[in-house]
């Protein structure tokens, strides 16, 4: 008779995952577990590295050995796992920009999250990892909205994740996104410098001088009739930052379900607009190993450039 009760397991850690705290080690490892129950099985000392109790904040060391306990889910509905033969699953292979042994980019399309949660059974990561189901690795870099279309960085290892998020937190890694706004746009305004606050409840971000600073620049692309096509580079990185400056600039971006204006949206409607004209279309950082200067670009879906070709023809 087959037993299928979770057991005890035990894992070394290679040099992949050195240097990764415990408690998002076990969050990646144990799949729909809630993190309540991570952190009391912590706690509890059942999470045990080399016979010793450790703390949520330990970081993994090469070598380490792991006791992972048996976790039982409190019983509810059967959720099938994901299937690489879901369309919205598939279409990422075909996303997929650039590979090699360190990471992956993705051409990230539109409605699709970055990763699951908030109701989501499955986002970009996840799908990755059911696409490659021998993957030893596999890690988001960074995160882009879910509306938001274009380039997200996957590491494939531990050391370049570790190296790539230090570029990004040097600000050593350049963006740049294409973005539709409403009206206008002046060619003097070249940056926005508003510190942004972030509201717990609902996730709306607004301008407040409580907030964090927050540092975008601007640059016209081409002007349209009662539109903008703007490239916007993000300094920092602040949760729905070039969205929230953008309204703040009094020039909207086309589709912003948050902090958009209805009026543009049914005029860009009559282009065959109808997502978020928000798009990350150019990266440039040095490669984790090589260190070669990479420039990667990431192109438009059509329904954004056609939106643009019947707005020049205005």
């Amino acid at each position: 008779m087959k037993d299928d009760k979770p057991k005890v397991q035990f894992i070394e850690i290679t040099d992949d995952f050195a240097g990764q705290r415990i408690d998002n080690f076990l969050r990646a490892r144990l799949k729909n577990v809630p993190k309540s129950m991570i952190y009391r099985i912590l706690r509890k000392g059942e999470v045990r590295v080399n016979k010793k109790r450790i703390k949520p904040e330990y970081k993994l060391q090469d070598g380490d050995l792991v006791r992972v306990p048996p976790v039982k889910l409190p019983e509810k509905a059967d959720q099938a796992p994901v299937s690489t033969k879901l369309n919205k699953v598939a279409e990422l292979e075909s996303c997929i920009i650039y590979e090699d042994d360190q990471m992956l980019i993705l051409n990230k399309p539109s409605g699709t999250a970055v990763h699951g949660g908030s109701g989501l059974k499955f986002g970009a990561i996840e799908a990755l990892r059911a696409l490659r189901p021998d993957a030893r690795f596999l890690e988001l870099v960074h995160r882009i909205d879910r509306d938001t279309s274009g380039i997200l960085l996957v590491a494939k290892k531990r050391s370049a994740l570790r190296q790539l998020q230090e570029q990004f937190r040097n600000k050593t890694v350049q963006k740049y996104y294409f973005a539709l706004v409403m009206g206008e746009w002046k060619a003097s305004c070249k940056k926005v410098t508003a510190p942004l606050l972030k509201n717990e409840v609902n996730s709306i971000v607004r301008v407040n001088p409580n907030g964090k600073a927050s540092d975008t620049r601007f640059k016209v692309i081409e002007r349209l009739e009662q539109a903008t096509l703007i490239q916007a580079s993000p300094v920092t990185g602040r949760t729905h930052q070039i969205r929230v400056h953008c309204q703040y600039a009094g020039h909207p971006i086309a589709w912003d379900d948050r902090y958009g204006d209805p009026r543009f949206d049914a005029y860009t409607k009559k282009s065959g607009l109808s997502r978020l004209f928000l798009h990350a279309a150019n990266i440039k950082f040095k490669h984790p190993k090589t260190e070669e200067m990479m420039d990667i670009n990431a192109p438009m879906e059509q329904i954004l450039t056609r939106a643009i070709e019947q707005l020049r023809k205005k």
